[in-house]
């Protein structure tokens, strides 16, 4: 095989993912914010999540590019595992458009679109005009490079490669679709993949029924990349990623079981003929004698019917695996589940106060779980910095955060009902209390920012110092935990023994000060040494604060609750 079709080969391949992302590019630019929007608004409804997944797909053309940023709306609690699974089944049907595109290999347009993309794209002043440029030069790059692909791959079926590629190994089925997976999961990129597949079967390089398997195979290796993308996130993402590619699996296992009456299917929907033959007749050219047009829209209209017949199967059985998913990946750390959704609270029990309140007082309890766990997390940092820990922490913060801002939205509109006075003192009180809540989380996380830079600056403190600071989080500690085993019952008895806490807080942050300000004196201490440490004990001081907030608001609440009932 000359040297010079290889890289002609090489550089097609290049030219055609550099066309994808140009075009992915202007799509987003045109339509990107808009569908973001939309994806975190979207509702329950299974056939709109997958709509949803489609739309994604189709705009970034890329459907593992859009299953990273499902995983990571997972991750952020906009998407539950529900709605993920139905917007990951929709993704299949967005690539499979892409890819129709690709299979009409409109050749002849390749280079005036190329030369129109420049023109708008670099001599136009408007940006929607622009946007327009920078797709039409992705368009014409696409099938230049596809071009250029076919014709580079041409040459192999006269080498020892095509001979080697012929070894019955390949003619099996799953071979060629766990091929399709591994490039698919090394180009991270189904639609490139799969323009590669078309090249290959363009050129003779591999035959019909190969390039099938190796079609179905995309859906594997994308399958693959969310589940790796899932790796340090939240539990909801991975439950998500092994249910999806659990789904794609059985998927692939019925169509290789019925692979004839798949492959007839193919035929019966798409025009002309496939099979392909790599015998050269008499003196013909052989680029000419192995011309097949149509194996293209073959090939394309297989990922069609794939994604399709998916998405009839499985799409009903959405609720059967979003209830299912605690079994597939089950356990959560301590018995607690730090998902950021919550998990109470269903908006549809707002005609009921009664019952909605004691929704929004069980959310709080479990927020008031997480803050607290969060809190012990930290604490065993001092003891050994633990990467994977840290990386728990965040997530526990993301979860608060999610809690604070669904759980308020939650109680404003059930104080819009008609409720009685106690109720509305009730809801005015969670209010107060996932405040706080959210406020030793946010401090939390400041503490173990402060002794991340400590780790990261090789900043060493004394052996006093860190004394001083396990007794403060030990104090600290009890505090967290009064605040915490009274929520949300409000009966008044913690505020004592939080005073009494808060107070021998406020001694020993005395204490320790004087002690910080003599090492420096005595140059014990570095100055950053001692700016890190003093912002550690703030981060403290503010979570105990925040803990005797909690305490008194819960008093405040009691106080007036027992005078009204005099």
């Amino acid at each position: 095989m000359p040297l010079t079709f290889l890289w002609q080969a090489l550089g097609g391949l290049g030219l055609f993912i550099l066309g994808m992302k140009s075009m992915s590019e202007g799509l987003q630019r045109i339509a990107g914010e808009r569908l973001r929007q939309t994806l975190e608004k979207i509702t329950g409804n299974r056939l709109t999540a997958a709509l949803m997944g489609s739309c994604l797909a189709s705009l970034l053309q890329s459907s593992s590019a859009a299953s990273i940023i499902i995983v990571g709306l997972l991750n952020a609690g906009l998407l539950s595992v529900y709605q993920a699974l139905g917007v990951l089944m929709g993704t299949g049907i967005g690539t499979t458009l892409a890819i129709q595109f690709i299979a009409f290999k409109i050749s002849q347009i390749a280079l005036p679109a190329i030369a129109l993309g420049v023109l708008l794209k670099y001599f136009c002043k408007r940006r929607r005009v622009v946007y327009v440029g920078e797709l039409l030069l992705g368009a014409g790059l696409i099938f230049f490079g596809l071009q250029l692909m076919e014709s580079g791959f041409a040459p192999v079926k006269q080498s020892a490669l095509f001979e080697g590629i012929q070894h019955p190994l390949f003619s099996w089925h799953i071979s060629s679709v766990l091929l399709g997976a591994l490039l698919t999961f090394l180009i991270q990129s189904g639609s490139a993949v799969i323009g590669i597949v078309i090249a290959l079967a363009g050129s003779g390089l591999i035959g019909f029924e190969s390039g099938v398997a190796m079609v179905i195979g995309e859906v594997l290796g994308t399958s693959l990349i969310t589940l790796v993308s899932t790796i340090g996130g939240t539990i909801a993402a991975r439950r998500s990623a092994i249910i999806y590619c659990l789904i794609n699996v059985v998927a692939i296992i019925l169509v290789l079981i019925g692979f004839p009456l798949f492959l007839k299917v193919i035929h019966a929907l798409s025009p002309g003929e496939a099979e392909f033959t790599v015998s050269i007749i008499g003196n013909a050219d052989p680029h000419s004698a192995l011309s097949r047009p149509n194996i293209a829209r073959h090939l394309a209209n297989a990922h069609t019917i794939f994604s399709v017949f998916s998405v009839l199967v499985f799409l009903p059985l959405l609720g059967f695996f979003a209830r299912s998913a605690g079994r597939i990946l089950p356990g959560v750390e301590g018995g607690l589940d730090y998902e950021p959704r919550p998990k109470f609270i269903d908006t549809r029990i707002l005609n009921t106060p009664s019952i909605a309140l004691l929704q929004a007082k069980n959310e709080t309890r479990r927020m008031a779980a997480i803050a607290e766990s969060m809190f012990e997390d930290v604490v065993k940092q001092f003891y050994k910095y633990d990467a994977r820990r840290t990386m728990r922490i965040r997530q526990k913060e993301e979860a608060l955060d999610v809690l604070q801002r669904d759980i308020s939205n939650f109680l404003v509109s059930l104080s819009k009902q008609s409720v009685g006075r106690d109720t509305f003192s009730d809801i005015s009180l969670l209010l107060q209390i996932i405040s706080s809540l959210e406020h030793i989380g946010d401090q939390n996380e400041a503490v173990l920012d402060y002794l991340r830079r400590k780790k990261e600056d090789k900043i060493i403190f004394s052996a006093s110092a860190m004394t001083e600071l396990r007794n403060l989080a030990a104090v600290v500690g009890d505090l967290v935990n009064s605040a915490v085993a009274s929520v949300p019952e409000a009966t008044g008895n913690g505020l004592t023994t939080g005073i009494d806490l808060r107070d021998k807080v406020t001694q020993l942050q005395g204490t320790m000060l004087d002690n910080h300000i003599k090492r420096l004196t005595d140059g014990d201490c570095t100055v950053m040494a001692g700016l890190i440490y003093s912002d550690i004990v703030g981060g403290f001081t503010k979570i105990a604060d925040a803990c005797i907030q909690i305490l008194k608001s819960e008093r405040e609440f009691f106080d007036a609750a027992s005078s009204g009932s005099h």
